[in-house]
């Protein structure tokens, strides 16, 4: 080979390369003795199209390809989005790749993964020597795309994929129209935030991965932290008292988003499931002091919402969420006991009881008894009750009551908790504990 230059630093010229996605492909082959290989590569790239050509250059230390060398033929497979696991589990392997995974034969007889966006059949037909690479050339035998999907990319070091601009289109109409609806929720929003002194915030799903505020209200110290239409990213911890009436399959996948998290703080999420599901509703506890952990949770949901996020800034984003201060350690309230509560959210169900928002209630006082939290949470459900009943009539709506722990909550004429400092309260808590 020509003379190169040799005083580059490698992780320089990884950082400057990593800045150019690559697709990611998974080169499979069926050995003489009968063993189906698989090996990843991210170096896929057409040649030629008189002769069709492809290439693509494995490292010179891997084993897999000295056995691909041996194969009569290749097929290359194009992993879509969604197939990011699949290429994981086969580089992880040393043996046995295509264990618990589905495949069928290339018209040459090498495996095609299912649901693949497309693949290729070729045959090896030159290697060549290319620093601690080689560059597999091979000639096109057949072709053909089976699942016109936004296909895998591998960009800074990560996954990922894109979104097509009219799909952003579409989820932006749908977001306008969740606004709409939700301004007759107002006045619930309103009454729940002035009478327990906090932020209240209506919270729609998107799509599988999104949430957006579409209402929110502010009460007399509480301050707005969201903009209309904010996005927010659904990875732990957010979004689990919906994701908790989700099928255990998405619950698995909403957990596999938590990277970084360590093995305790993943079985913390799966108690918040289990609790959600069981009553109905979350919360989330401050840190001792004057800290809030929620300042730099804030901020990243702002970054993420402004979109165009290289790989390496939705990691910090991802790791600034799960592993902020907040505790999210699931309590039974203790009346006597005193709590800093971080937030409160509960899920709001359409007529047909499939839950499509959230309601979130947070800045609360701090240090206040656990009788005040019960109330709070006591108010929150009836909130959500009344939300589904606006939101969502049907013939049979009519104003209901939610039980305490000490009892019926009194309600006004809207189903609307009556808070014990009002007249007509059955209730008469020590007012002073806030």
């Amino acid at each position: 080979m020509a003379e190169t230059l040799t005083d580059i630093d490698g992780q320089l010229f990884r950082n400057v390369m990593g800045h150019y996605p690559t697709g990611v492909v998974i080169v499979t082959g069926v050995h003489p003795d009968g063993e189906p290989l698989a090996m990843v590569v991210g170096t896929f790239t057409s040649v030629s199209l008189e002769p069709p050509l492809v290439a693509f250059l494995p490292m010179k230390t891997s084993r897999t390809f000295l056995r691909l060398q041996e194969c009569p033929s290749m097929c290359v497979n194009v992993l879509t989005g969604k197939q990011e696991h699949i290429g994981r589990t086969i580089a992880s392997r040393r043996s046995d790749k295509f264990a618990g995974l589905d495949w069928y034969p290339s018209p040459s007889g090498n495996p095609i993964l299912a649901d693949s966006l497309a693949w290729v059949d070729v045959r090896l037909v030159d290697t060549i020597e290319a620093g601690d690479h080689w560059i597999a050339m091979c000639a096109v035998t057949d072709l053909a795309v089976t699942n016109p999907v936004a296909p895998l990319i591998f960009f800074q070091g990560g996954y990922g994929s894109f979104v097509i601009p009219s799909l952003i289109a579409r989820i932006e109409a749908d977001i306008t129209e969740a606004v709409m609806d939700a301004e007759s929720a107002r006045p619930t929003l309103e009454r729940l935030a002035v009478t327990y002194d906090c932020e209240v915030t209506l919270l729609t799903v998107v799509n599988p991965n999104e949430l957006a505020t579409i209402s929110s209200a502010v009460g007399p110290s509480a301050q707005s932290a969201d903009g209309l239409g904010l996005r927010i990213p659904i990875i732990p911890p957010i979004a689990d008292v919906y994701v908790a009436e989700g099928t255990p399959e998405e619950q698995e996948d909403w957990l596999s988003r938590a990277r970084g998290a360590d093995e305790g703080l993943l079985q913390t999420f799966r108690d918040r499931l289990a609790f959600a599901r069981e009553r109905g509703y979350l919360m989330s506890f401050l840190p001792a002091g004057n800290v809030n952990p929620y300042a730099s949770v804030t901020r990243a949901t702002q970054r993420y919402a402004r979109g165009e996020l290289t790989p390496a800034q939705e990691r910090e984003i991802r790791s600034e969420i799960i592993l902020s201060q907040v505790s999210y350690e699931v309590i039974d309230i203790d009346p006597s006991c005193r709590y800093d509560v971080g937030m409160l959210v509960a899920t709001i169900h359409d007529a047909a009881g499939r839950p499509v928002h959230m309601l979130r209630m947070a800045q609360f006082p701090r240090d206040v008894a656990g009788r005040q939290v019960q109330e709070w949470i006591d108010g929150m459900l009836a909130g959500v009750r009344q939300l589904e009943h606006t939101l969502f009539p049907t013939p049979s709506d009519a104003p209901a009551a939610v039980g305490g722990a000490d009892g019926p909550a009194a309600v006004d004429g809207t189903g609307m908790p009556v808070r014990a400092t009002e007249p007509g309260h059955p209730l008469v808590p020590d007012t002073k504990e806030q």
